[in-house]
């Protein structure tokens, strides 16, 4: 049986010097500011993370990765989403992504000049075609120029579905 889910997810951070700014995996070379966080602070896919756990009832990333661990601390977003996925795969079986739509809201740097980049590098982490990730790009119109935050939603196709979770 086939079951198709679709999952939503947010993730925010502030803004300091001295940190690399890293968006789906890909980090913007001429940044002069990126996320505080207590992993390296990728809003694109942390935000990829809980819209995959929502899509199936199973929490957010702080509940797996809490910021008080200090196991935790400079953590890949990488090996995050890795984890999330086996996750997932250990509590409902294999899942398919069909599609990824992210959002970003940054005020600067620009991020149109990166946004190839940006859909490819995500695309290879996921192992999806380039076509199957979307990602756009605002900024706050001046109302949070110290942070970066994403919003992402997945459309997701479950093969064999394993128990009720969700």
């Amino acid at each position: 049986m086939c079951d198709v889910r679709i999952g939503f997810g947010e993730d925010a951070h502030g803004l300091v010097t001295g940190h690399p700014l890293v968006l789906g995996g890909f980090e913007i070379p001429e940044s002069p500011v990126g996320a505080s966080a207590h992993s390296d602070g990728d809003v694109l896919l942390h935000a990829l993370c809980d819209a995959l756990l929502s899509a199936f009832g199973l929490g957010d990333i702080g509940q797996y990765f809490p910021p008080s661990n200090p196991n935790y601390a400079g953590l890949d977003s990488q090996v995050i989403l890795q984890t999330v996925q086996d996750h997932i795969r250990d509590a409902v079986g294999e899942v398919q992504i069909v599609n990824v739509a992210g959002v970003v809201t940054l005020d600067r740097p620009k991020l149109g000049p990166h946004r190839v980049q940006i859909q490819r590098t995500l695309a290879e982490v996921l192992s999806l075609e380039p076509g199957h990730v979307g990602v756009t790009f605002k900024t706050s119109e001046g109302l949070a120029p110290r942070h970066v935050q994403a919003r992402v939603t997945v459309l997701l196709r479950v093969e064999a579905s394993r128990g009720s979770a969700g």
